[in-house]
């Protein structure tokens, strides 16, 4: 049996989406903007200001699930301009620890939005070296 989250603390939008959906062990996690969920703004015009506001309010929605980034196996990211990705690149690697999620990034035009992120997390345990 799978259970849909809406989490008061993150962003709100008038979509027809959960925050996250709980299936067995696994989380996952709907696409997040750079958005601040209090004021409803965009966090900022640069690259990495989106990406740290996107995983923060990933990291809310986990939370939510008594979950960290660190239980992070798996990410999507869309990033609007592909001159960004170095940039998304360093804002990633800031708040992401090693050994890093699986990860799949497309550039995708979202207009203001410079990046939106999903993830899949695995409640059990956090991502160690192999």
């Amino acid at each position: 049996m799978s259970k849909a989250k809406n989490v008061p603390q993150a962003p709100q939008f008038p979509l027809p989406f959960s925050h996250a959906v709980r299936a067995g062990d696994f989380v996952y996690v709907s696409g997040q903007v750079g958005v601040d969920p209090v004021t409803r703004e965009i966090a900022g015009t640069t690259i990495e200001e989106q990406t740290r506001q996107c995983l923060l309010n990933v990291e809310i929605i986990l939370e939510a699930e008594g979950l960290t980034l660190d239980h992070v196996i798996k990410s999507n990211a869309f990033v609007s301009r592909t001159e960004d990705f170095p940039g998304y690149n360093q804002a990633y690697s800031e708040v992401f620890k090693q050994p890093y999620p699986a990860r799949t990034t497309a550039p995708v035009d979202m207009g203001a939005y410079l990046v939106e992120i999903d993830v899949i997390a695995y409640a059990p345990s956090k991502r160690v070296q192999a």
